[in-house]
């Protein structure tokens, strides 16, 4: 199995479905990495939809999403579960931002994070806005995640 991409290194390039739910409406396609070039991206793998860390997590992000945005950064979730699934999972806590479906887990292989039999492991990749990886954390345990606060942190010292 690949180990996850080093800071400096190129993310691996992928194409998923995914889910936006903006106002009401939710809207479905194919999210490209490459369509994520120009401006920081901060990539949260994590391993269930409405399981009770991941949605800690999901509804903290949201609610930190204008100041990620002021950081110039976008937001993408990528776990297992199917369109549908996120969709339940993003009208039932008000997400607001694309939720990408890795049903075979492939994406989780090729960042090297995927666990045998148990899924994959909660994990946040910022790139830059050419695709670099410039900051990761892959959990262990994956009981806890990375605050806004971190992660802010990180996409402000991009700017430096």
């Amino acid at each position: 199995m690949p180990k996850p991409p080093e800071p400096g290194s190129r993310a691996p390039e992928f194409t998923l479905p995914g889910v936006l739910l903006e106002e009401d409406i939710a809207e479905r396609r194919d999210y490209r990495l490459t369509e994520a070039k120009g401006s920081p991206l901060v990539l949260v793998f994590y391993p269930g939809d409405d399981t009770a860390v991941c949605t800690k997590q999901l509804c903290s992000y949201t609610s930190d999403l204008d100041r990620f945005k002021d950081l110039g950064a976008t937001v993408w979730g990528v776990s297992p579960q199917d369109l549908d699934s996120h969709e339940r999972f993003a009208r039932k806590h008000r997400l607001a931002f694309p939720l990408l479906a890795d049903t075979d887990r492939a994406i989780a292989r090729a960042y090297g994070i995927a666990v045998p039999g148990l899924g994959l492991r909660r994990s946040v990749f910022i790139l830059d806005g050419d695709g670099t990886v410039r900051w990761k954390h892959v959990a262990l345990a994956g009981l806890t995640f990375q605050h806004s606060d971190t992660l802010a942190a990180q996409l402000a010292a991009l700017r430096d």
